[in-house]
């Protein structure tokens, strides 16, 4: 299979290279072509334009910052949909909502091609070892055909039903991930403040029932310095938006969500909107005249388990 992948941000570069690391006969493109170089170096293909992968390639990912910038991938005079037919499949892997992944999805379809939605969750360090998760929202028939792409990609795959499905329940982890933040953010700056010693802290939040994955992560980037995830704070609340969204219109009122959305604008008015995520911690440090570091973290998340097949999760019936 000849796949193309638009897109080499922080997520998009390191799941295209596990496609190259791994065989794959694989077709790059990013608005920036130096981007890219990296990529061709290791044996990858350039292509022109999006229309020009996807008349090349058998399928296409997208793996883009919003929403808005898929559609013009997609849309434009020289875009994906202009290369489909029948055969093809567009593959989303972005955050996205739901609606727009379905508009997209029925102009994909109109040329005989296939939809799916297939965003990840796990954070850039699994994306880069090929340990990620990865959720697929499509047609049986067409999971099955790119399950074998998937699960190189990813070490846990779920099949979620229709397009448009893995959208939402991706915007939904999300949604928990950033809850998760929050109140390790708060948890953190309330034991400084008590004058407990952080790092005994952090072991004690670890092995008990208050631990997360974003506190086992982001936890040790907070309490580092370094802030530093790859991710941003217009991201979060790009995706904590999308999940209000879903809310909204399934006609459920929510009371931590519009809470969440507010505390990520009032951290985007104070300290701009590309602002490092975890730097949300900055707000409560600045009104408490308090520092929430502690030695022997590492700057980075680093994913040590090795790279191993991926798998697809059966839910429980």
């Amino acid at each position: 299979m000849k796949i193309g992948f638009i897109g080499l941000g922080n997520v998009g570069g390191k799941l295209a290279g596990s496609l190259i690391r791994n065989g794959y006969d694989v077709t790059v493109r990013d608005l920036d072509k130096s981007v890219a170089q990296a990529f061709i170096d290791k044996g990858a293909g350039w292509a022109d334009s999006p229309k020009a992968m996807a008349e090349h390639c058998d399928m296409i990912i997208t793996c883009l910052p919003s929403p808005a910038a898929c559609a013009a991938v997609m849309e434009a005079e020289d875009g994906i949909l202009g290369g489909l037919s029948a055969g093809k499949i567009w593959a989303e892997m972005s955050t996205t909502d739901e609606t727009e992944v379905k508009r997209l999805g029925a102009l994909v379809e109109s040329k005989g091609a296939s939809a799916v939605d297939c965003p990840v969750s796990g954070g850039c360090h699994r994306a880069a070892t090929g340990n990620i998760s990865i959720f697929a929202g499509c047609d049986r028939d067409v999971f099955e055909r790119i399950c074998p792409v998937l699960t190189t990609l990813g070490r846990r795959v779920l099949h979620t039903g229709v397009l448009g499905s893995a959208s939402i329940l991706k915007v939904a982890t999300n949604y928990l991930a950033t809850a998760n933040l929050l109140t390790v953010c708060e948890a953190l700056a309330t034991m400084k403040k008590a004058g407990m010693d952080l790092n005994t802290a952090y072991e004690a939040f670890r092995i008990s029932s208050g631990t997360s994955f974003v506190h086992e992560t982001e936890g040790q980037i907070i309490l580092n310095g370094s802030r530093d995830i790859n991710f941003t704070m217009d991201l979060v609340l790009k995706d904590i938006s999308l999940f209000q969204d879903i809310a909204d219109r399934s006609g459920i009122t929510l009371e931590i969500s519009p809470l969440m959305i507010s505390i990520f604008e009032d951290g985007i008015a104070r300290y701009g909107s590309r602002e490092l995520s975890p730097n949300i911690i900055r707000r409560l440090e600045d009104d408490n005249d308090v520092s929430v570091l502690a030695s022997g973290f590492p700057a980075d998340i680093v994913d040590d388990e090795p790279e191993e097949p991926g798998y697809e999760v059966v839910p429980k019936r």
